[in-house]
């Protein structure tokens, strides 16, 4: 048998030698029948090695020879059975909370007079938290409520101005644009002190605009500004004021697009955070509808419950529960060989005579997670199936689960 391989080899190298001296050919066609020869040349030493894989196992249950015990080769077992198979996908996350305001000036950037908050202070919602410079607002409002009472008094005089024109021409004196000029008066007079009133409101609003106020109930988590700076909000180096609400919290996780078909709104998922050893088991409550260009993955959060020990971009390692098989045939996924057949597995098999030998079955493999592998066909539950020393084993190799003596 072994001449015949190795006569089939020579015959297959003459046969190239000869090709490739063949110069009647171009180029492209020598490529194209090379590469058939070494498709052709793989398939027969597959052939091959199946051929000489098959003769050992035939030898080796023939040769009688020597110490039988040599030939048992020792493995250890256990029974197939049945149980509920999950598969999770890990994935890093952190603790966010809902309520986190970044306070900013409404009237754009001014210098600070005082500051009334301080970091770790607690706030409520409208507090007054800084004073910003107000003084030329203030003198604004003086010019303006100046100006008005300026348009009320001749306001006033024009009324009386047209109020006496009107008796005139009731008694058939004075023309009709004397009356109409001094109506008209009055009008524009009128406009002009509804316009002063808006500009008063409008300052009167900017003065109310240069304090600065709490937009939700918190802890004052930064305060990065001091009296004589200038208070705009954002810096290069962060917010200067951010308030924090902890009293509704969340994990929030980027995922990779590849999973958006097996997670949606309400998929279990368990959450640990190392930091503050604490372990919970939620669900996803909000997926983000668009996938970011950078990153090529969606947003996920979970709600979790208020804890005082749990803070805003605290690590969380988390678990999403994307397959589930009740009562599905688990083994380990390190038993699960492979070769040009596909996977398999080897089991017990007793014969007749009380002797266990080894019997090859090919399994079809389902979900993988940690070290287990789920089998979708191939293994029925009872099975006896070979945990260790499965390597180099063979079908039909006699086998114990007992050292031989």
């Amino acid at each position: 048998m072994q001449t015949s391989i190795r006569m089939i080899f020579l015959t297959t190298v003459v046969f190239i030698a000869t090709s490739c001296g063949n110069g009647a050919k171009d180029n492209n066609a020598a490529i194209n029948d090379k590469k058939a020869e070494l498709e052709k040349l793989k398939s027969t030493r597959a052939k091959t090695e199946e051929d000489i894989r098959k003769l050992q196992e035939e030898l080796s249950r023939m040769d009688t020879s020597g110490d039988a015990s040599s030939k048992i080769k020792l493995v250890a077992v256990a029974p197939v059975t049945t149980q509920n198979f999950q598969h999770y996908i890990d994935l890093q996350g952190k603790v966010d909370a809902d309520n986190i305001s970044y306070i900013s000036p409404r009237m754009g950037p001014a210098q600070v007079k005082a500051v009334l908050v301080q970091e770790g202070q607690m706030v409520k919602k409208g507090q007054l938290l800084l004073k910003l410079d107000d003084a030329i607002i203030r003198q604004q409002i003086v010019a303006s409520k100046q100006q008005m009472e300026g348009i009320k008094t001749q306001l006033s005089f024009a009324k009386n101005i047209y109020q006496r024109q009107k008796n005139l021409w009731d008694q058939g004196i004075g023309t009709e644009v004397q009356l109409i000029t001094a109506k008209t008066n009055v009008e524009s007079l009128d406009n002009q002190l509804k316009s002063s009133e808006e500009q008063v409101k409008v300052a009167v609003e900017q003065l109310n605009a240069s304090n600065v106020y709490s937009d939700v109930n918190g802890i004052a988590d930064i305060v990065n500004v001091k009296v004589g700076e200038i208070f705009q909000g954002m810096t290069a180096t962060g917010p200067q004021i951010k308030i924090v609400n902890t009293s509704s919290l969340k994990v929030v996780s980027n995922i990779p697009e590849n999973y958006l078909s097996r997670i949606h709104k309400g998929s279990t998922v368990e959450i640990s955070i190392p930091d503050a050893n604490k372990k919970m088991t939620q669900t996803i409550t909000l997926i983000s509808q668009s996938i970011d260009a950078t990153t090529r993955g969606f947003m996920a959060e979970a709600r979790i419950p208020y804890d005082p020990v749990l803070k805003p971009n605290q690590s969380a390692v988390i678990r999403i529960l994307d397959y589930s098989a009740p009562n599905a045939i688990v083994i380990p996924v390190n038993v699960v060989e492979s070769d040009e057949t596909g996977k398999y597995v080897f089991v017990l098999d007793k014969l007749s005579n009380g002797k266990n030998v080894a019997k090859r079955k090919t399994v079809i493999i389902g979900e993988v997670y940690g070290n287990n592998v789920e089998i979708k066909g191939g293994l029925t539950a009872g099975e006896q199936l070979v945990t260790d020393g499965y390597q180099n084993l063979y079908e039909g190799q006699i086998v114990s689960t007992q050292i031989p003596r």
